[in-house]
């Protein structure tokens, strides 16, 4: 008896272990099922993957399913009709695709299967950032960090109020003009450096 108990609790732990693996959605349009998704999971940006379909009825595939069936996957207003590709399992398909940004994605089906109507939207698995996987960091790949660039931005600051007030120091009294031109280059040079760091910061997050 107790044997039997662990095998149940064991299969009901594989079951739910392969189902949050593989989150694929599925809609019905009698007499098919169709299930989307991804090919790689997590979906994550820049990373090139593929929008996958399984199309059965009753458990075997149908083939020639996108004859006169076209999928269209969307993020907001924009969208694209994808080039859909046959796998060498009967029922199965599936699409290259490169997502470039963060977010729900959504697959709209619509057409006829044999004759059946099919319309029908399916919102498949967020796309992650790729931070979500990546090792080493990439606060390690050489990107100054947040507290870095206010530290460069302070310097700077700093250096910028001793030219306005003229306390370089004394070697530089005789020659003021010239020195604070080269300066306000120097300085120049720097925040434009910082501002870039900056924005790669931005993109990085």
């Amino acid at each position: 008896m107790n044997k039997l108990f662990i095998a149940i609790i064991a299969v009901i732990v594989v079951t739910s272990s392969v189902s949050s693996v593989y989150a694929h959605k599925t809609v019905i349009v009698e007499p098919y099922e169709i299930e989307v998704g991804w090919r790689d999971e997590p979906p994550l940006v820049s990373q090139q993957n593929a929008v996958v379909f399984k199309i059965t009825q009753n458990g075997s595939g149908v083939t020639n399913a996108f004859r006169d069936l076209t999928a269209t996957i969307k993020s907001g207003s924009v969208s694209k009709q994808l080039d859909i590709l046959s796998d060498v399992r009967a029922g199965h398909y599936y699409s290259k695709i490169i997502p470039t940004k963060v977010g729900t994605l959504v697959v709209e089906l619509k057409g006829t299967i044999n004759g059946v109507q099919v319309n029908e939207q399916v919102a498949i698995e967020d796309v992650e950032d790729i931070n979500l996987l990546a090792f080493p960091p990439t606060s390690a790949s050489g990107l100054p960090d947040l507290a870095q660039l206010k530290n460069a931005m302070s310097s700077l600051q700093k250096d910028v109020a001793q030219l306005k007030s003229g306390s370089m120091g004394p070697a530089q009294d005789a020659d003021l003009g010239k020195s604070y031109d080269y300066a306000v280059f120097a300085l120049g040079i720097g925040a434009a450096g910082v501002i870039l760091a900056v924005v790669a910061l931005i993109k990085r997050k």
